[in-house]
């Protein structure tokens, strides 16, 4: 059998089982301690693993954050279904702040309310919702991250420093037990402020967001008041929502929309 072949079965397994030893992959495709010490170092280089005293786990650390152009091109069944909930949940004369996330955008575009004020750092949301007759849009000062099209940095925390709302719609980059987390330091502060200057949270996340760890804590679970997803979570997240006292909603995704994925 070729390395790179070895490679993938040491991921199946790894997916399966959690973890794997030394032994186990000796055992399993015959080769020398060596041998699968050198597999165990390529998958670690690759950044799919951990490596462990005696064999290796999972990385669940996420690193790799796609182009807001590439997101919004997927899942879009999915978030147009979280949008069209959470949406429901915004109130005519709501104060609001919308963070930059291509599902938050979906919430964004379905939005029917009247006389809506809405704080945002997304520059695609605050065009979108321009052309929304009756809405206020404030748009925060700062620095632009071209990658994810968001405003950061002092000028945009200083801004946001001002404002109190009635709801923050809130998209994450991964939720789990441990709370949500943000692959960017900057925009992890900036959510933080948001969270502590709005009164009702609203979490929207897809299942994609569930179990996974991003570089930078934002906040415990208990500071959310709702999650809008697709499915419902995994056991354990459940139970840590449910201890954090979180209402859940599973937003219903039509069939008929599943080949715009």
């Amino acid at each position: 059998m070729y390395q790179e072949e070895r490679l993938d079965s040491i991921l199946e397994h790894l997916h399966q089982h959690k973890r794997i030893r030394v032994e186990d992959i000796c055992d399993q495709f015959g080769v020398s301690r060596d041998t699968a010490r050198r597999d165990l170092v390529k998958l670690e280089e690759q950044k799919a693993i951990v490596r462990t005293h005696g064999g290796a786990i999972l990385s669940t650390l996420t690193r790799d954050v796609g182009f807001y152009d590439e997101r919004a091109r997927t899942g879009t069944a999915d978030k147009r279904a979280i949008g069209l909930a959470a949406a429901r949940l915004v109130e005519d004369g709501d104060h609001l702040f919308l963070t930059a996330s291509t599902t938050v955008q979906a919430a964004a575009e379905c939005l029917r309310t009247e006389d809506n004020v809405v704080v945002t750092n997304s520059i695609d949301i605050a065009g979108i919702l321009a052309h929304h007759q009756s809405a206020t849009i404030q748009l925060l000062a700062g620095q632009l991250h071209r990658r994810q099209r968001f405003l950061f940095g002092a000028r945009t925390l200083a801004t946001l420093a001002d404002y109190r709302v009635d709801k923050l719609l809130l998209g994450i980059g991964a939720i789990g037990v441990d709370g949500l987390m943000s692959p960017y330091e900057e925009e992890g502060h900036m959510l933080r402020l948001m969270l502590r200057q709005a009164d009702r949270i609203i979490l929207l996340a897809d299942h994609t967001k569930f179990g996974k760890r991003q570089f930078f804590q934002v906040a415990p679970l208990r500071d959310i008041d709702v999650l809008v997803t697709d499915r419902q979570p995994g056991r354990e997240l459940s139970a840590a929502l449910s201890d954090a006292e979180v209402e859940v909603v599973v937003a219903p995704v039509s069939p008929h929309s599943q080949g715009g994925q």
